[in-house]
C-alpha cells in the first residue's frame, strides 16, 4: 500500500493520530506520497511534535459518531454527533424532551434505506454540519 492511499484512508475515516504522523513525515520530507508504507520507520517520528499537531488538530479531523436515542417505547432517532452528550443535548433542543436512553452504534453498522443498504459511515458523508439527524426508526410490534 502506498503512503498516499493510507493517508487518504486516515483522512476519510478520521484516524487522527496516524493521519497527523503521516502529515508530519511528509512535511519533514522523511517520506513521500509515492513511497510504500513499509518505508515508514517508527524512529522517524518525533512524538512530541505529533502530540502537538494532534492537540492543535492541524488537519481538522473531528470524531463523529452515530447515536440511537429512544423517543418512546417504539420510536428512535439516530443522530450524528461528536459525543454522547452532544447527541443528547441536540435531541433535547430539537424535540423539547429528554431521550429515554442513548446508545452509540458502530459507524459500519448497515441499515436499509429505501431499496439500498448503507452504512452510517457512508451516510455521514452526506452531511456537512454536525450534530445532525441521520434518520428515524419505528419498531413494529
Amino acid at each position: 500500500m502506498l503512503v498516499s492511499e493510507l493517508y487518504e484512508e486516515c483522512l476519510q475515516y478520521g484516524v487522527s493520530t496516524l493521519a497527523h504522523c503521516l502529515y508530519y513525515l511528509l512535511m519533514e520530507k522523511k517520506i513521500s506520497l509515492h513511497d510504500d508504507i513499509s518505508n515508514i520507520h517508527i524512529n522517524q517520528i518525533d512524538r512530541q511534535k505529533i502530540e502537538e499537531l494532534v492537540r492543535k488538530n492541524v488537519l481538522g479531523l473531528y470524531k463523529i459518531g452515530i447515536y440511537s436515542l429512544k423517543v418512546n417505547k417504539k420510536d428512535f432517532v439516530f443522530i450524528f454527533a461528536a459525543t454522547k452528550e452532544e447527541a443528547i443535548e441536540f435531541f433535547i433542543n430539537t424535540f423539547q424532551q429528554a431521550p429515554m436512553n442513548c446508545h452509540e452504534y458502530p459507524l459500519d453498522f448497515q441499515i436499509e434505506r429505501g431499496n439500498e443498504v448503507i452504512t452510517f459511515r457512508e451516510m455521514r458523508k452526506e452531511f456537512e454540519r454536525f450534530p445532525a439527524i441521520a434518520g428515524y426508526f419505528c419498531r413494529e410490534w
